[in-house]
């Protein structure tokens, strides 16, 4: 018999996937129970909210793992250009395999029904949080001023954000190598300023 922690990252897992893949409002449970095999009526003994809930804690487990992704990405990173160019090809590579059908598994949820759920906002919100201070936190590390880390990884996450919609739209990475590239320069550029400041004439 599988034990009920088991059922419950089944339904998790499965949602998360699924959400991230057709939205929230397209995701019925029914189809979560399917796809997960899990008992009936189990869905609403893990998760006695319903839907938000289950939909908030995908959402905070999907973060949490794409956050520790993210970090590994850049720990091995040099230098911002290689580290933000490291990034674009981490997700480029992650969209194509599932054939432009998984974008961020955030923003899927949070365009769809961040609006009308104060649970669903709130986690996607401290999601992102989550993901600005480890970036901001990277940006330090790599030369950036402490005041300028939080407005430049806001402008990262930002940009990287943008050019996932887009890629998924065209079925074309090339926008996702194009932005990161760019932004890593510019990030870049940032860091040198900070580290060799123009002596005042």
């Amino acid at each position: 018999m599988a034990r009920q922690s088991d059922t419950r990252e089944r339904l998790l897992r499965t949602a998360a996937g699924l959400f991230r893949r057709q939205g929230y409002g397209a995701t019925g449970l029914n189809q979560v129970l399917a796809e997960s095999r899990a008992p009936k009526g189990s869905l609403y003994f893990h998760f006695p909210a319903g839907k938000e809930q289950l939909a908030a804690e995908s959402v905070a487990l999907g973060g949490d793992e794409l956050r520790e992704a993210i970090t590994a990405v850049m720990v091995v990173a040099p230098d911002a250009a290689t580290g933000i160019t490291g990034l674009g090809e981490f997700f480029a590579r992650a969209l194509e395999e599932s054939a432009f059908r998984e974008g961020c598994p955030i923003a899927t949820v949070a365009l769809d029904a961040a609006a009308d759920s104060e649970a669903i906002r709130a986690t996607c919100d401290g999601v992102y949080s989550s993901w600005l201070q480890g970036l901001a936190g990277r940006l330090r590390t790599w030369g950036v001023a402490d005041e300028e880390a939080e407005p430049l990884a806001t402008l990262v996450l930002s940009s990287l954000q943008g050019a996932l919609l887009l890629a998924r739209v065209r079925r074309d990475v090339t926008v996702i190598h194009s932005v990161c590239r760019q932004v890593g320069e510019l990030v870049a550029r940032a860091a040198l300023a900070d580290v060799h400041p123009i002596a005042p004439q």
